[in-house]
């Protein structure tokens, strides 16, 4: 059905029956129900929080004895609130805590090159999403942080963040 032929069927609709289509979508589909839940009482702050632990718990368990260190779980999140379209600089955050999180762990431990450049991955992604939004005075000292670190690390890549970070200059 193309958007179209949707928005004729929708203005076809009496207001008791698009309230009855509405509800029932909000109650089948978990994708409804959370963005409704956001756009009513967005709450940003506590999602980004609940987040932030998970993406930590990644690399710092509590119980199990080995970190899993998996990119995907912060990645998930952010694609996640990208589609709520969340304030760019808590999005902006969130992105820059993931890399910062998993220095802190390469920092103790010997990481593989994937692990490294799966890293380099989301700091890419984290720059561009940075410029695109304009937040430039905001994240810029973050991200020089988070290259000072690389190198201090020794990364085998750290000259693909060097690279990066001279847009900036």
């Amino acid at each position: 059905m193309s958007k179209r032929a949707l928005k004729q069927y929708l203005n076809s609709l009496e207001k008791e029956e698009l309230e009855s289509q509405i509800l029932d979508l909000y109650g089948r589909f978990k994708e409804v129900k959370t963005f409704y839940d956001f756009v009513f009482n967005p709450n940003e702050e506590k999602l980004v929080q609940e987040a932030k632990f998970k993406i930590s718990r990644e690399y710092f368990p509590e119980r199990r004895k080995r970190a899993k260190a998996r990119r995907s779980i912060a990645q998930k999140y952010i694609k996640h609130f990208r589609k709520l379209e969340m304030d760019p600089v808590m999005l902006a955050d969130l992105m820059l805590y993931n890399i910062e999180i998993a220095q802190a762990f390469s920092a103790d431990k010997e990481v593989k090159e994937s692990f490294t450049r799966s890293i380099f991955k989301s700091f890419e992604e984290a720059v561009h999403f940075v410029l695109q939004h304009n937040l430039q005075d905001e994240f810029l000292t973050r991200m020089h942080k988070i290259e000072k670190n690389i190198k201090e690390q020794y990364w085998p890549n750290s000259y693909q963040f060097e690279k990066l970070m001279h847009q900036f200059q």
